[in-house]
């Protein structure tokens, strides 16, 4: 592969080359001939040395495209985030159109649990695959985390467990990317080694085991906005890849991950989806009845990073943009004050939202 330049988050543009280049991006380790295989042992022992699991073309394609032509469709009947000059198939935005234009997905509603989306997250394929890499049956949160990203927008690095460790520490996220995601579209990166290198210890035992919600994080929830910064604290490697319809990407709750930054004019659509043995505690805030933990969410993530953005004509989006503000009461503990106490400050001039 040639190496490219790519935004990489917020303040850093980073190389994309093979491996043993030197690039700060590398590519992902394919795991698909083990999973064709069906050598369920050879995978566990690849998500316990590398923290992930990059299996290409795991999930039927169709029904993965059949699911991006759904949610393209509703932005159709919600007007005024699409390029209507453009084949919606193609999913190029409208000029200037931010978080605050594309639609809040997240949750349990009627995107997310209509038949084209759960025959990806629910479907057959993928509880097979999770059965078999967790050795047991499994169980998925009701809960999907469906977004859309736009121009300009990325996640910055963070461990999942801070969001969603009050259940089974054997949680995996599993990332889907609806149609061709290269990495100028805003591709998920991991960080391979943070789940278990020496050198990430102590941040898995203050960083890693903090609670967004209990421990009154403020602001998204992330370590940081510049992935160059994890290498510099703590080594790893950065490893990502131009994914397709049909990929999948799964890791563990203290493997450190963040995305590309979409430099397109096409909205990003993907999805997380959390799965764990069935016999094992869950974290009860993402199952069942979600109308109350919706409405007392704390909101976090890119949309509490770009609260600027948030609100506009769209109910959802304007409800976003009150929590937000209504945040601003209470009294919480900021990532930089956490940072500074945890020996690991902030550069000088940076500020994390």
């Amino acid at each position: 592969m040639a190496t490219r330049s790519v935004q990489f988050g917020k303040h850093c543009v980073a190389d994309f080359g093979p491996a043993g280049s030197g690039a700060m991006l590398t590519p992902l380790t394919d795991s698909s001939a083990l999973l064709a295989a069906s050598d369920w042992g050879g995978l566990q022992a690849a998500l316990r040395r590398d923290g992930y699991l990059f299996l290409p073309g795991a999930l039927p394609t169709a029904h993965v495209e059949a699911a991006r032509d759904h949610v393209l469709g509703t932005f159709v009947e919600k007007g005024g985030i699409l390029d209507a000059s453009q084949p919606v198939k193609e999913g190029v935005l409208k000029e200037r159109c931010g978080l605050g234009c594309v639609p809040f997905m997240e949750g349990r509603n009627e995107v997310t649990h209509s038949e084209p989306l759960l025959q990806v997250f629910e479907g057959e394929r993928i509880k097979e695959i999770f059965a078999g890499v967790l050795g047991a049956g499994t169980r998925s949160f009701d809960f999907k985390w469906l977004r859309a990203m736009p121009h300009d927008a990325f996640t910055g690095a963070h461990m999942d467990n801070v969001y969603m460790g009050r259940g089974s520490p054997k949680l995996l996220t599993c990332w889907v990317p609806f149609g061709e995601n290269p990495v100028e579209m805003g591709s998920l990166a991991v960080c391979e080694g943070s789940h278990n290198l020496a050198e990430f210890e102590k941040l898995r035992a203050t960083y890693g085991q903090m609670d967004h919600e209990s421990d009154k994080l403020d602001g998204s929830g992330w370590f940081t906005e510049n992935p160059a910064e994890v290498l510099k604290l703590f080594g790893g490697q950065w490893k990502t890849a131009d994914f397709k319809a049909g990929d999948l990407l799964t890791f563990t709750m203290h493997t450190m991950h963040m995305s590309t930054t979409n430099v397109t004019n096409k909205v990003r659509i993907s999805a997380d989806i959390r799965f764990q043995p069935a016999d094992e505690p869950i974290d009860t805030r993402y199952c069942g009845d979600l109308k109350q933990f919706l409405a007392e969410m704390t909101v976090a993530g890119a949309w509490s990073a770009a609260e600027d953005e948030v609100g506009g004509e769209d109910s959802t989006n304007t409800e976003l943009a009150q929590k937000l503000e209504a945040a601003k009461e209470e009294e919480k503990v900021t990532i930089g004050q956490l940072r500074e106490k945890w020996g690991y400050p902030l550069a000088e001039g940076v500020e994390l939202k």
